[in-house]
């Protein structure tokens, strides 16, 4: 109910700017948030929405379904069926032998053999050799086959007609150019992984020639491998022979040119290919050394023998006799030191031992002399022969020069008979080599499966054209809704109200088509009425003392609703026991007498003009068949609508009349083109816009938003008309309201603001679920109609 202990302070004329959220509401748009919270609001990808958009569109996606259904069976049926045979290849590459630069060596496994033999496969060589082994150029059928892809193959296929080629009117060698194209555009080659085999492929409309054209390209290959590896042996034998009789003439002829050349110039080689003169030379400096090392070596005991050290020289201290005597004189010696205690050196006894020392001092001295006199002698001759040596080899040198000068061309002609030699002894070798191989036939690929005669097509395949074109026409689908989506710029869902105006979604009320209206808005227990009176819940909540006293009605645009609003919220409020004044402030176009069923010959232009009589102007103010419900029409309409509803007497009067009713509902123009709705909302404490589903655009409402809040109106939120609830897009993916449950009460649910007890239907009409079922086809229809105007 309304907040009956509020305070009555209406603000007066030059106090509409004073209306604002500080009086009545919270929040900057002067009333507490009621619905969604935007700050709430998901951003991104949301799967629900995505959901809603495949329900929404439901029977266009169904439709591009059964397109793509249809496509996909008439693709099929204009293509030709395709036989498919496959033979498996090994390709024996371990054992293969090629011959490289004229050397024998074995050819690695790595791919790029595989991919080789994968190339000669198709190449065009071997697809003439199949043509020719299978006489493929003489048969028309598969000359000219039916075409791949064509319209005129459904025919075929149902009727069984097919055209006879004719080969007459193309020349042999056209005929073979035709099967070789197409042997290589249908023949298909592939490497299975991991393996050493290869898979050939070949398509055709004839199940027969699939088979044996894929065996013939495997055979065709093997035998290809063969006669190349044996003209190449035969090739390579005859070459090696022809180069080892050139090689050995070439022989022959350096050979003899070699030896006539060192017979002229006087040159001796010896068994290790060295000169005469330079193997002298090498003995000389052998013996030159050992003379240098014999001459220095002598030369040193010489010195010692000047220096008077020649008793200490090795050869002096080595000899024999010269021991003797040393030892026997030390002895002498020791014997005459021992007597000479004893006896005078002037005794006969000692005189005699000194005699016999002398004589062996004079002994040891000579032998000493005779010894050093030998060294030096040695040492003299030592010094002759290094310099004979030196002789020698000066002159030796001077031969080798002149040997050299010679040699440099006997060295040229010996190269060539090394080089000559060298070639033939190889091609010798390889000859024998490949003696032995032209007579081996070692195969380098074996055919490890053979292709069967396939029993049924490869293609067409009906379900992967069925899913191709699904694909393509659900891509397009999707596009079709990306565009109406870009294109329909009306509201379509509550959502998009709050989001693109920012205001409360206060009511959802329901479409019931125009012939239902009126039926609907008198069933309190309809579903148009339930919304009715959820918006007024709405409105009892929308501040915080409550709905607010005077309350506008407007839209955008007109038919948007906003006159059965004002008509059945009057009605609303006054069942809760309020005293509620509807005003017909569309001075323009009214509208609220035809809903009440009142003449509008006095109103409130009337009143704002003074053209009423004072015993008639409480006729002005009309009661309805609807208890607490008082009506004050437009009246008589003026030349000047704005100028009368700006004026301070309007002001006035919502002043005066806000006093004596609880509440005042003002039934405005559209907003859009006029200025009155925005005159008309300084002087209410609230403004409600009511926006039509699929009709008004959003630029228009923003405009009319912006009209409204620029003239300082308080609009308390929007209630959105003309919802289909009832469609299952929207009662699917929102929830925001159930038809079925405004039916609550009844026990024979009817279809909307159709009064009928159902006593002339069939039994099966009067059930819940085939009106339910009626109703969801009427209102698919009609939703449907709706949008391609509004697209339109």
């Amino acid at each position: 109910m309304l907040d009956r202990n509020r305070q009555h302070q209406i603000a007066g004329p030059g106090h509409g700017q004073a209306l604002s959220a500080d009086l009545y509401y919270d929040g900057a748009q002067n009333y507490g948030s009621y619905g969604r919270d935007y700050s709430e609001q998901e951003e991104g990808f949301n799967p629900l929405k995505l959901l809603f958009y495949v329900v929404q569109y439901r029977w266009l996606i169904v439709m591009m379904v059964a397109g793509g259904l249809v496509a996909g069976v008439i693709v099929t049926m204009m293509q030709t069926p395709k036989y498919r045979a496959t033979t498996q290849l090994e390709v024996l590459v371990p054992s293969a032998k090629v011959f490289q630069d004229i050397e024998v060596v074995s050819e690695t496994s790595d791919m790029r053999a595989f991919q080789t033999a994968r190339e000669k496969l198709k190449s065009r060589a071997l697809a003439q050799r199949v043509v020719f082994q299978l006489g493929l150029s003489e048969k028309p059928d598969f000359l000219f086959p039916t075409p791949n892809f064509s319209p005129s193959n459904i025919f075929y296929r149902a009727f069984g007609i097919s055209k006879s080629p004719s080969i007459e009117e193309k020349t042999p060698e056209e005929r073979e150019e035709i099967a070789i194209g197409r042997i290589l555009d249908d023949l298909t080659v592939t490497l299975v992984t991991n393996t050493s085999l290869l898979s050939i492929m070949f398509a055709d409309q004839n199940p027969k020639y699939a088979s044996d054209i894929a065996n013939q390209v495997a055979q065709s290959f093997i035998d290809q491998r063969l006669d190349q590896t044996s003209e190449t042996s035969d090739l390579a034998r005859q070459f090696i022979q022809e180069q080892v009789l050139q090689v050995k003439q070439k022989l022959q002829k350096s050979e003899e040119e070699l030896v006539a050349y060192a017979k002229d110039a006087g040159i001796t080689v010896t068994g290790d290919e060295k000169s005469l003169i330079g193997s002298n030379i090498e003995t000389l400096n052998t013996a030159l050394a050992t003379a240098i090392q014999e001459r220095l070596d002598a030369g040193r005991m010489v010195d010692q023998i000047d220096k008077g050290r020649g008793s200490s020289l090795g050869p002096v201290l080595e000899s024999e006799g010269l021991q003797k005597i040393t030892d026997k004189l030390a002895d002498l010696t020791s014997q005459y030191q021992q007597k000479l205690g004893i006896l005078k050196p002037g005794f006969p006894e000692m005189q005699q031992l000194r005699a016999q020392i002398n004589e062996l001092q004079r002994l040891y001295n000579n032998g000493v002399l005779t010894i050093t006199d030998s060294l030096r002698q040695k040492y003299q001759e030592a010094q002759n022969k290094e310099a004979d040596l030196k002789s020698k080899l000066a002159e030796m040198e001077q031969q080798q020069v002149i040997f050299n000068d010679k040699n440099i061309k006997y060295t040229i002609l010996k190269r060539e008979v090394d080089s000559n030699r060298s070639q033939y002894d190889n091609l010798i070798a390889k000859l024998n080599e490949v003696g032995v191989s032209s007579e081996l036939k070692t195969q380098s690929a074996a055919i490890v499966d053979f292709a069967t005669l396939p029993n049924r097509p490869y293609s067409p395949r009906l379900s992967i054209n069925l899913a191709i074109a699904l694909a393509f026409f659900m891509a397009l689908s999707a596009s079709i809704i990306y565009i109406i989506e870009l294109l329909n710029n009306t509201f379509t869902n509550p959502e998009q109200i709050e989001k693109e105006l920012g205001l409360a979604m206060l009511g959802i009320l329901p479409h019931v088509d125009d012939r239902e209206l009126i039926a609907s808005i008198t069933d309190q227990k309809s579903g148009l009425s339930e919304a009715y009176r959820s918006l007024r819940t709405s409105l009892q909540f929308s501040g915080a003392e409550g709905a607010p006293r005077s309350l506008l009605v407007t839209s955008s645009e007109p038919s948007e609703g906003k006159s059965t609003t004002s008509f059945k919220l009057g009605q609303d409020f006054a069942a809760l026991g309020a005293r509620v004044l509807i005003v017909d402030g569309d001075l323009r176009k009214p509208n609220l007498h035809r809903l009440f069923g009142l003449d509008n010959t006095i109103g409130l232009s009337n009143l704002l003009t003074n053209t009423v009589r004072k015993e008639d102007l409480a006729s002005i103010f009309r009661a309805t068949k609807y208890p607490n419900v008082t009506v004050l029409t437009s009246g008589t309409i003026p030349p000047n609508p704005a100028d009368l509803l700006s004026s301070p007497k309007m002001a006035l009067i919502i002043t005066n009349l806000g006093k004596r009713f609880d509440l005042v509902i003002i039934d405005a123009p559209p907003i859009v083109g006029l200025s009155d709705a925005p005159i008309l909302s300084r002087l209410a404490e609230g403004t409600l816009m009511v926006i039509s589903t699929n009709q008004v655009t959003r630029k228009s409402a923003k405009t009319a938003l912006k009209r409204l809040r620029a003239a300082g109106a308080n609009v308390v939120g929007a209630a959105m008309s003309k919802f289909a609830v009832n469609k299952f897009d929207y009662n699917y993916a929102y929830k925001y309201m159930n038809y079925q449950y405004y039916d609550y009460g009844t026990s024979t649910p009817k279809i909307e603001g159709k009064v009928d007890d159902g006593a002339d239907q069939p039994a099966y009409a009067k059930s819940p679920a085939f009106r339910r079922l009626v109703r969801r086809i009427r209102s698919g229809v009609g939703g449907f109609i709706d949008r391609a105007k509004s697209i339109s």
